[in-house]
């Protein structure tokens, strides 16, 4: 298990139980932002405000790699091929990072100089999204080296904090300031499936079951909200927090 902070990066072993950590990264200064296994678990990445990507072996001290962007990076995400990381700053830019080429290799400003808020690639690998704090869902087709534009959606009237496609690759979840989760249709060009209404605050995070049916939302609000993405209905909501929760999984 990974877990990223300000500034280090901890490693542990969640079947131990230990809360020592296993390792320690240390190489960013500031906040980090997002962090992610490879998918054979040998090397992690880790994005941050201190304007750089950086690549971890697990078993080893220090990154191996290190790139430098322009801007504080506000969330990136491993694509399915494994050899590209997405970012995106608060310059609203988004990058593509070729791990082969070891270079960024596409850089597309979608509209002016407004915050990227969140990145997510579709299961397949053939759809990118990135989201604005002015609301709007920038969508590309990614099956190509360079990324073609497919949907602009004016998707929320305030801030979107997050976005995530569902594992069967059929929804996009955004969640927003505006205290509402909106569900898309991938597979009709992406329009509204649903809205789901109940957190009295913003909504910072999301994650999907495994069978794509069901969403956990996290809100500043303190409460997790466990949905029924179909019906809309809360099934389960969670207290305890005293504070914003800010991610869930």
């Amino acid at each position: 298990m990974v877990a990223g902070g300000n500034p280090f990066i901890h490693l542990y072993d969640p079947v131990s139980l230990h809360t020592t950590p296993l390792h320690t990264l240390e190489g960013h200064t500031t906040n980090v932002t997002a962090v992610g296994f490879q998918k054979d678990k040998k090397w992690i990445f880790t994005c941050s405000e201190d304007k750089t990507v950086k690549i971890w072996d697990t078993r080893a001290k220090g990154y191996q790699r290190n790139y430098q962007t322009t801007s504080p990076i506000v969330s990136g995400v491993l694509h399915p091929n494994q050899g590209e990381i997405y970012t995106t700053d608060e310059k609203g830019v988004l990058r593509i990072w070729n791990l082969a080429a070891d270079c960024c290799s596409v850089e597309i400003i979608p509209e002016g100089e407004q915050v990227l808020n969140s990145v997510s690639i579709s299961s397949d690998g053939n759809l990118c999204v990135a989201t604005s704090i002015y609301g709007v869902c920038f969508i590309w087709n990614c099956r190509k080296s360079i990324l073609e534009p497919y949907v602009k959606l004016e998707a929320h009237n305030s801030y979107i904090l997050n976005c995530l496609f569902s594992p069967d690759g059929k929804l996009l979840a955004t969640t927003s300031a505006d205290r509402t989760i909106k569900i898309w249709n991938v597979e009709n060009r992406f329009t509204l499936n649903n809205i789901l209404h109940g957190h009295q605050g913003w909504i910072w995070d999301c994650s999907f079951s495994a069978d794509s049916a069901y969403l956990l939302s996290a809100s500043s609000d303190t409460t997790v909200k466990l949905w029924n993405i179909e019906s809309g209905d809360i099934i389960v909501e969670y207290r305890g927090h005293t504070k914003v929760v800010t991610s869930v999984v």
